[in-house]
């Protein structure tokens, strides 16, 4: 046993760094010792020693400190530090297209990317519970789904759902499959978004859908189609142009805004779009845009400081909005 025990030493080293210690939680020789100890491997000073110079040879940042006659001992840099785990941490907790049990469990695995000290600040930052959070247990198989089409070049077929008002699923096509030839994975507004294209379409024939809104997805053997169409696609002009991720028909709408506007529409269109001085209070600009009910309620809750002046369609469609928000809340 000893013997055995005794192999796996420089491992269990490894270990009892990883998990025990941090810049602000550091171990004597002693310490370290007693920890091997614990799980049947005998150990000194002096092979401990050469031990953890062959740890720092491997790549492990294994500093020392010494504080009066004592030296301390702890892992440095790590692959993930503190703050970007932070990071990873929130957005596993906003992630909507993940259930709550998917997100706990993926949340424990960061928090073994650092020690256990710094993995209880991970912790006491999780405040997944009441979060509006996906109800499809098959996201991660979905996802994985879809990668393996893409990478294999083949279309997939899917079932597609929204809720009623009594929580219950409504299939789209009747219930029937959607045949779609996956091209690409984009995430917005907090929720995972299959890019692809239709063949069945006979307009705009690039869609887009909720990974979490499908079931029972599965490749099959026919070759994707739309080459020639995502050859020139740009996803991200195509994620700037939809609000909410809701569809429309793409128009160059003429925008006149008020100076302090600016900033807001270079947050939502890049900072590439050209704004024209009208005078020394006002700027106009173009964007592109999917023309949908949620731009126009984009353009109403940025209040005065901004109208739609181009063009007379998409004025004319606004005031008609207007008009029925008035007559709806009248």
């Amino acid at each position: 046993m000893e013997g055995g025990a005794q192999k796996l030493k420089m491992l269990y080293l490894a270990k009892i760094f990883m998990e025990e210690t941090d810049d602000e939680h550091r171990l004597t020789l002693q310490q370290i010792m007693s920890r091997l100890k614990d799980v049947g491997i005998s150990s000194n000073r002096k092979t401990l020693y050469e031990d953890l110079e062959l740890l720092e040879n491997f790549g492990l940042d294994i500093i020392s400190e010494r504080e009066g006659n004592q030296h301390y001992y702890f892992l440095g840099a790590r692959t993930f530090e503190l703050p970007e785990l932070k990071l990873l941490v929130d957005s596993v907790q906003s992630a909507k297209f993940m259930t709550e049990r998917r997100s706990r469990e993926l949340i424990r695995k960061l928090e073994a990317l650092t020690s256990r000290h710094q993995g209880q600040y991970l912790r006491r930052q999780v405040a997944i519970s009441g979060r509006v959070k996906s109800m499809n247990v098959n996201i991660y198989d979905n996802v994985d789904k879809l990668h393996e089409a893409i990478n294999a070049n083949r279309q997939i077929r899917f079932k597609y759902f929204r809720w009623d008002v009594n929580k219950e699923k409504i299939y789209g096509h009747e219930g029937g499959w959607y045949r779609i030839s996956p091209w690409a994975l984009m995430w917005d507004d907090e929720n995972y978004y299959l890019v692809g294209y239709d063949g069945d379409a006979e307009e705009r024939p690039i869609r887009h859908y909720r990974v979490d809104k499908m079931e029972r997805l599965s490749l099959t053997e026919e070759p994707r189609q739309g080459q020639k169409e995502f050859k020139a696609f740009d996803l991200a002009h195509y994620t700037k142009s939809l609000f909410g991720m809701f569809g429309g028909e793409e128009k160059r709408v003429l925008l006149e805004a008020e100076n302090e506007m600016a900033g807001i529409l270079m947050d939502r269109f890049g900072k590439d779009i050209i704004l024209v001085p009208i005078d020394d209070g006002h700027f106009k600009t173009v964007v592109t845009v999917a023309v949908s009910r949620q731009f126009y309620g984009w353009i109403f809750a940025l209040g005065e400081g901004i109208r739609i002046t181009g063009p007379e369609e998409v004025v004319a469609e606004m005031k008609r909005e207007a008009a029925r928000l008035a007559e709806q809340y009248k």
